[in-house]
């Protein structure tokens, strides 16, 4: 198993704890993501996961449905891109998206472990639940996303970045990085 399906592993599993202990009564709650309340940033990281095995697959990601079981399609979604991951051919297969061609487990590195975690703070921050996330991804985000600073800086994207206090931890760090206020 390589260093990349581990850490996706620790990654999933974070959101999957943080999305089974969403109470009925949060599903409508405002995230730190001003868009989206939980439920449409849950479908959001679902319909990211099913857009990266489907630019492996070079197919049409299936829809998520929003009123459907979210923690059954975000199982399926992650069973997806672990197999992805434990195939040495498809893990290497070069897919295109808007960080160039790349191997498909080098965007699960990039672009979904980074993704998923500001995910799995936002939906914790919202339904009151841990809001630690695991130390080696945090780390491995922080060494991908900040040279890409003010590129990620857009509409949809990353909100402007906060400065972190003087001594701030990695998580810290890597969410005032994205924009979030961990006050």
């Amino acid at each position: 198993m390589s260093e990349v399906h581990e850490r996706y592993g620790r990654v999933a599993d974070g959101f999957g704890a943080r999305l089974s202990g969403v109470g009925q009564d949060q599903w409508t709650a405002q995230t730190p993501c001003t868009d989206w309340d939980v439920r449409e940033l849950v479908v959001h990281v679902i319909t990211t996961h099913r857009r990266v095995v489907a630019s492996a697959s070079k197919t049409d990601p299936v829809p998520v449905d929003p009123g459907g079981d979210l923690f059954a399609q975000w199982r399926l979604a992650t069973e997806a891109v672990a197999d992805r991951l434990r195939d040495p051919e498809q893990s290497s297969m070069m897919v295109s998206g808007m960080f160039g061609e790349q191997t498909f487990e080098l965007l699960v590195s990039r672009l979904l472990c980074s993704d998923t975690l500001f995910h799995t703070w936002d939906l914790a921050r919202a339904t009151g639940q841990s809001e630690a996330l695991d130390a080696g991804a945090v780390v491995m985000a922080l060494a991908f996303l900040e040279p890409l600073d003010e590129a990620i800086r857009r509409p949809g994207g990353f909100a402007p970045k906060i400065t972190p206090l003087p001594g701030a931890d990695d998580q810290t760090r890597l969410l005032n990085f994205g924009g979030r206020s961990v006050q």
